[in-house]
């Protein structure tokens, strides 16, 4: 019983990981203006994501406007894209893949087989973890060292926007999640792996003693 709701909770914490990981993939904020020395007071906030960028007017206006050219994008831009589409279809994937082996659902029958295809549930939330991590890791070592470049203009600075946050989080929990259903799985797994036997009674013979190969 302990395993199954660990296993759910597992579950649980792959499809909030999933779903962050979908609207980090939206959202027009993996970069924002860096405020630096002149830029304190700007008229204007500009916003870079994977599929447009927005411009936010000090009065509250704002405009977005989608990348014209897939091609002209910079390859991080371009990988981004790749990998969290592919994290997103994948995420799919794994929620039916472990819904469909979990101990709280019929679909098969208990055994070696169903806790396997938990397991492999599991292992694809773990590798969508892993496969979101690399655009986030790549645009923030991007976004620190233009920071730091003395050659890169002030206006043309940027910082970390609030969609690496959220990626970051939906990764940890895509992993722990993944380890979590992982772990119930292989447990359950030793479990059930030791079967009970059960040995045939003693049955008395003729005279009413019991055979000696009774006890070899």
């Amino acid at each position: 019983m302990t395993s199954a709701a660990l296993e759910i909770l597992g579950l649980g914490l792959g499809i909030l990981g999933w779903v962050g990981v979908i609207l980090a993939c939206g959202l027009p904020m993996w970069q924002v203006s860096a405020f630096i020395d002149v830029n304190i007071v700007v008229a204007q906030i500009i916003w870079e994501g994977l599929w447009m960028n927005c411009v936010v007017q000090s009065t509250g206006q704002m405009q977005c406007k989608v990348y014209d050219s897939i091609l002209a994008l910079p390859p991080e831009v371009q990988a981004g894209r790749a990998l969290t589409v592919i994290v997103a279809l994948l995420g799919l994937v794994a929620l039916m893949v472990t819904v469909v082996g979990a101990q709280c659902t019929n679909c098969i029958r208990p055994g070696k087989m169903k806790s396997r295809i938990v397991i492999a549930g599991g292992a694809i939330y773990i590798l969508c973890g892993v496969l979101v991590l690399v655009p986030l890791c790549w645009f923030a070592n991007i976004v620190i060292s233009d920071f730091y470049d003395p050659t890169v203009p002030p206006s043309k600075k940027r910082e970390m926007g609030a969609a690496l946050y959220i990626g970051w989080a939906a990764t940890a929990l895509l992993l722990f999640g993944g380890c979590l259903i992982c772990c119930c799985s292989c447990s359950q797994r030793d479990e059930t792996s030791f079967p009970v036997k059960y040995s045939a009674p003693r049955r008395p013979t003729s005279n009413g003693e019991y055979d000696k190969k009774n006890y070899v």
